[in-house]
């Protein structure tokens, strides 16, 4: 993990304030989701990106009830299910 040398203190509401070239150099931008992941006493915050909710694949996703899954995942869920299905 690289240290930034910047330093944020919370507002009453626990909030933060992510600097400007932070945001720039990773691609943040205004409203885009981030994920949050704690390991013991740190905080990780990553550029959520959607990814297939069986393998974690990330290309060729359809979104189904607020879900993502791939359309590699919905075939081989078809094949299982015994359906025969052509591309």
């Amino acid at each position: 993990m690289k240290c930034t040398g910047v330093v944020r203190k919370l507002d009453e509401l626990g909030r933060i304030t992510l600097p400007i070239e932070l945001r720039r150099n990773l691609g943040v931008g205004d409203k885009d989701p981030l994920e949050i992941f704690v390991d013991e006493d740190t905080i990780l915050l990553k550029k959520y990106n959607p990814a297939d909710i069986f393998t974690g694949e990330m290309d060729d996703l359809i979104e189904y009830k607020g879900k993502k899954i791939s359309r590699a995942s919905i075939l081989r869920l078809a094949e299982i299910a015994g359906l025969n299905i052509s591309e």
